[in-house]
């Protein structure tokens, strides 16, 4: 007997001093200034005490006491059955307080699947009463994770962690097939993207939760509900990064939106697309990701696929558009904005191989790769394309003024801009060199020397054959002029607006200096050319011949009077032709005019020197230096005429001139 009491006498013992530890530990949990961690010890070892507690009991006096047991953590989960506010919002202890009844739930559920052999009926109740309670408490987990997970998301402005970009178009308004935009020159801008951002973490859930959400999935995955946890927290971060794309003014379109879509539209769309990818997966999955290892890290593999899973939506959705740019129309005016989006994918693409490494991630990375693929070949499609627009370029009427036409402006400004990909396109097109050297015009191909000097990159060969086609459409656009001196003036603009263009960016490194002074050489020619055509017939009428007496090398007055009257006809037609001619360049336009003038007022005076004594000041409509002055009215684009217009200086003479 004396044993008997002694046994009963420790039993007593330690559960008084099991109770005393628990009480102790609820006094300390009541303390709101306690940190989480110490507030998570506390609970840890009050889950203990009451799991002891539990055996003692079982040991003791067996399923009874299990039964009081659950009977106390039933009243604790029913309690907040009718409540509809939220457990983590009543403050830490409640949280704490609950989490703890949940667990013991799940032990007591565990306990007494392993009591359970013969299937007593008394014992099947009451398991299937602890499997009832243990299932409304992950029940109401599965809903406070989820209540926390979408409260505590962190406001994220994209601003915060968005790149600098220039949002001028690029060749936005103008048509490979009208070229009829003629302010795009020097306006042609692409988007800037930094390549040298790193990669920076989030907080896309407020960090004082996090260690509430691990524990809520650690007790909610150890009590087998690892699915109802796992779809509770992809659904919340599948809808927070739709938000976050819908913050980022990326819409979800099908590829049937997409082509259907105006380029003014797309163009934007396009360029909210570069950008966004970089944020998106640079900054918001490589955040997200983060998150899924900081509530899923001790439960397994589980971490990485709650991230593919909540992310693979969004990703292929981004994905989508690119692929839609892939195979929609191969039209020139998209290429820069296709270049932007395979070299922004294309810059990514290490980070979402390492973002989706994994064998589950694998759909989004062989997407990705492929989108990749597909942007390179609708490249190598468009700027096929470009070069068949510009060969199948067609005026019907010849361009006015003779000035540069819209299709070179076009051309230049848009080979020009291709030298900020000049690394992508070397690399698209160095299997695909189609155009060798010896295919283009005499005048524009490298030669045999500068061929042995350096290796002519991809890059270089297809933007000279662009040149060399488009040069073969400017002689055709040329042919249209009926007036020689015309189509020569027509070929001097435009070649001289492409040498000026190369010689002055990025494109002299690819045309290389020798193409530069073959262009230059080619419109000094077509300069001469007009000259002769423009001023040749004028400039013979101030020569001796055909003015002498018939019989005698004495010169007639009557001839000679009607050779000055038909040189001023002449002058004057020409005249008022070509201040209508335009040339926009400005030292051009002087050199042509210094040129033309040197001729023409040498030329003059000479013939009005050597004549002038047969001649009477009613006969001199002009001086010299009217002349001058007139021939400084040409190429302006303005017309002018001298109809009545009479000498402005007077004649530089002092000699009395007889009738």
């Amino acid at each position: 007997m004396g044993d008997c009491d002694s046994t009963i006498s420790e039993v007593e013992g330690e559960e008084n001093l099991i109770a005393a530890a628990r009480h102790i530990v609820k006094a300390l949990g009541s303390n709101k200034k306690l940190t989480f961690s110490a507030r998570k010890t506390l609970a840890e070892l009050g889950t203990q005490l009451s799991t002891i507690a539990a055996l003692n009991e079982t040991k003791g006096d067996g399923v009874s006491e299990i039964e009081d047991r659950l009977y106390a953590v039933e009243e604790k989960i029913l309690s907040w059955e009718e409540d509809q506010s939220m457990i983590w919002d009543s403050g830490p202890e409640e949280a704490s307080e609950y989490l703890n009844a949940a667990d013991e739930a799940r032990k007591l559920t565990e306990r007494l699947e392993s009591l359970c052999l013969n299937k007593d009926d008394d014992e099947y109740k009451l398991l299937h009463r602890a499997h009832n309670v243990l299932q409304k408490a992950m029940e109401r987990l599965e809903e406070e994770f989820s209540h926390l997970l979408v409260e505590n998301r962190q406001p994220i402005e994209p601003e915060h962690v968005s790149f600098r970009s220039n949002e001028e178009d690029v060749l936005d308004e103008g048509s490979i097939i009208s070229f009829g935009d003629e302010s795009i020159e020097d306006s042609l801008q692409r988007d800037s993207l930094s390549r040298a951002s790193e990669e920076y973490i989030l907080d896309l859930v407020h960090p004082d939760v996090i260690p509430e959400l691990r524990c809520i999935a650690n007790l909610m995955f150890n009590s087998n509900y690892d699915q109802e946890c796992y779809q509770a927290y992809t659904s919340a971060r599948k809808d927070a990064l739709d938000e976050c794309l819908f913050i980022l003014e990326m819409e979800k379109l099908s590829i049937e939106d997409v082509l259907k879509m105006e380029w003014v539209s797309l163009n934007s769309k396009i360029k909210r697309w570069v950008r966004t990818m970089k944020i998106f997966v640079r900054f918001y999955l490589a955040s997200e990701k983060c998150l899924s290892h900081q509530i899923f890290g001790e439960l397994g593999a589980v971490c990485v696929d709650s991230f593919v899973e909540a992310s693979k939506a969004s990703m292929l959705q981004l994905l989508n558009f690119g692929e839609a740019m892939s195979i929609g129309p191969h039209q020139p005016e998209k290429l820069y904005r296709i270049l932007d989006m395979y070299e922004v994918l294309s810059d990514l693409l290490p980070d979402i191989d390492a973002l989706y490494s994994d064998e589950v991630g694998s759909p989004v990375r062989i997407e990705c790769h492929e989108v990749l693929s597909r942007l390179g070949d609708s490249v190598r499609a468009t700027f096929l394309e470009f070069k068949n627009a510009i060969a199948s370029n067609v005026s019907t009427n010849p361009f006015a003024g003779g000035g540069i036409h819209h299709l070179t402006r076009y051309v230049m400004n848009y080979v020009k801009i291709l030298t900020d990909y000049c690394e992508i396109l070397n690399f698209l097109l160095k299997d695909h060199d189609e155009d060798d050297p010896s295919s283009l015009s005499p005048d524009m191909s490298p030669t045999n020397e500068e061929e042995n000097k350096s290796s002519i990159s991809p890059m270089a060969c297809h933007l000279r054959s662009i040149a060399s086609i488009l040069e073969s459409n400017l002689d055709g656009k040329s042919k249209l002029y009926k007036d020689a001196s015309l189509q020569h003036f027509f070929l001097m603009n435009n070649i001289y607006y492409m040498a000026q263009k190369v010689k002055g960016s990025e494109l002299r490194h690819i045309f290389g200096d020798e193409w530069i002074r073959k262009c230059n050489r080619k419109f000094q020619q077509h300069a001469m050319n007009y000259e002769r055509a423009s001023w040749s017939s004028i400039l013979s009428l101030l020569k001796d011949e055909g003015i002498q007496n018939p019989g005698s090398n004495s010169i007639s007055k009557t001839l000679l009077k009607e050779r000055i009257r038909s040189f001023y006809i002449a002058f004057e037609e020409t005249y008022k032709t070509q201040t209508s001619w335009l040339i926009p360049d400005h030292q051009l336009r002087e050199d042509l005019r210094i040129s033309t003038s040197l001729k023409v007022i040498q030329a003059y005076r000479t013939f009005v020197g050597r004549h002038g004594s047969l001649l009477s000041d009613k006969h001199i409509k002009y001086t010299a230096d009217d002349l001058e002055s007139f021939l400084l009215d040409l190429f302006e684009g303005s017309p002018k005429s001298l109809q009545n217009c009479y000498r402005r200086c007077p004649p530089k003479r002092n000699a009395t001139i007889a009738d």
